[in-house]
């Protein structure tokens, strides 16, 4: 096998300035269905944070790695950025309310919501159809966002769950809106 350089920069030219707007970027984004997180830490203080991510995804599975985003401007990403550890828990499709829950801004997002802690004393999410618990191996800033790569370190997963789907800003489970 080939080694390929953990980070790779390109000598190619700079991309042409896009011929759309934000707003028609976004729509043609969300054509693409994903399911639904919520990303789960505890402050250096031992403070919950929770924010719901459609970002997520595998890189791979030795050593078994995923993938997340988080916009610069989170207020969760200075703790984000910080920890050593996070959990990633896939909501199913009983989990819209939650999803809308950890997407709202200024409130307890963890308010009503049914969890207890794994490793590291990581909010885990009841119910949730996967969860991954994660060391925060890296992150990279690029344009608007930062991706965070996680090393699982210990996951779980309900089998036979309907997945909570995001497509065009709709949410989708079991084929209902």
């Amino acid at each position: 096998m080939n080694h390929i350089p953990r980070t790779e920069e390109l000598d190619a030219p700079t991309a042409s300035a896009p011929a759309f707007s934000q707003t028609e970027f976004r729509q043609a984004l969300g054509q693409f269905a994903t399911g639904i997180t919520v990303v789960t830490a505890r402050s250096a203080s031992g403070a919950l944070v929770g924010l719901t991510v459609n970002s997520f995804n595998a890189v791979s599975l030795d050593p078994p790695l995923v993938l997340w985003s988080l916009g610069l401007r989170s207020a969760s990403m200075d703790v984000l950025r910080n920890c050593t550890h996070y959990a990633i828990n896939v909501l199913g499709a009983e989990h819209q309310a939650l999803a809308k829950q950890f997407a709202t801004k200024d409130i307890d997002r963890f308010a009503g919501v049914d969890w207890h802690s794994g490793a590291y004393g990581l909010p885990l999410i009841d119910g949730a159809v996967a969860t991954f618990a994660c060391f925060n191996r890296s992150r990279y800033a690029e344009g608007d966002h930062v991706i965070f790569v996680g090393e699982v370190e210990g996951c779980t997963h309900r089998d036979a769950a309907t997945p909570l789907v995001y497509h065009a800003s709709q949410f989708y489970s079991g084929g209902l809106r």
